[in-house]
């Protein structure tokens, strides 16, 4: 039996992927977890043999927890999750040797599939979400300023952001006066539909 951590930001998210890898015979879903702080706890206590992580909300955070879990606990493969592939993400992930990265939209089958095969040690990477972003790189924002719009996405206000990068809040809204300005769009709100729908966040 293959035992799983999930850790999702979203708890509607969070639930839907317990019942469906639930579903599969030789998975069982040991714990699980909104991603940020709680994640490293919750696999040091549990000690899965795979972590499904989603990126998509505090990508960079997350990126370092699947890092330190290899580190901690190098019996369990790390899976990420992502609703869209940035190339950042994808070399990152490449480059730390983690276990792989699917996209949150795959069939349900081939979700149990990747965790099967990260078990077995291969590296799982969704082949049309690679190629997308190593074929997106367009875009006019700096590393930075795309986590800032991530952030400002989800949902996060000025002082959340600032709190979370260590920066003022006055920086904040400077970069995202930027992020605005370089995107071409009217407000923050217009920027995080372009970006959406472009493919970006």
């Amino acid at each position: 039996m293959i035992r799983v951590v999930i850790a999702e930001h979203l708890d509607m998210v969070r639930a839907g992927l317990v019942l469906l890898l639930e579903r599969e015979p030789d998975i069982k879903v040991v714990g699980s977890t909104a991603t940020g702080s709680e994640l490293i706890p919750t696999v040091l206590e549990y000690s899965p043999d795979v972590a499904l992580i989603d990126v998509d909300a505090h990508e960079r955070e997350s990126l370092n927890a699947a890092v330190e879990i290899q580190e901690y606990l190098p019996d369990c493969r790390t899976l990420l999750m992502a609703r869209f592939a940035r190339l950042a993400t994808v070399r990152q992930s490449l480059a730390a040797g983690l276990g792989g990265l699917v996209l949150k939209k795959s069939p349900p089958h081939s979700l149990g599939d990747a965790v099967r095969r990260v078990h077995t040690g291969q590296r799982v990477f969704d082949t049309d979400m690679t190629l997308a972003a190593w074929g997106n790189t367009a875009y006019p924002l700096t590393e930075r300023e795309m986590e800032i719009l991530q952030l400002a996405a989800a949902g996060d206000g000025i002082s959340e952001i600032a709190h979370k990068l260590s920066l003022s809040a006055g920086t904040v809204r400077n970069y995202l006066t930027t992020i605005v300005r370089k995107m071409d769009a009217r407000n923050r709100l217009d920027a995080v539909r372009i970006a959406s729908s472009s493919g970006w966040i």
